[in-house]
């Protein structure tokens, strides 16, 4: 049996997305979901599937989103708590 390389990507997209759901920290998890989906998106691009790269490319800016937000709101409240 041979594999792919598009068959190697898909697999490495799966990987690193289910293994962003093991994390507990919201910036690791959205990051991870991030790389997870721009490995679909380029798998997507590999075997011409649209609707792949769609909607991974949806994924990845809500994750960029609330990733960027969760990090606005953080530094937002670490400067409300160092202001005298």
């Amino acid at each position: 049996m041979t594999v792919s390389p598009a068959d190697v990507l898909g697999w490495t997209a799966t990987a690193v997305f289910v293994a962003s759901y093991f994390f507990s920290r919201p910036s690791l998890l959205r990051g991870l979901q991030m790389v997870g989906a721009a490995l679909w998106i380029l798998y997507g691009i590999r075997i011409a599937a649209l609707p792949v790269i769609a909607a991974n490319a949806l994924v990845f800016s809500a994750a960029a989103w609330t990733l960027a937000r969760g990090r606005a709101r953080a530094r937002r409240e670490a400067s409300a708590g160092a202001a005298p």
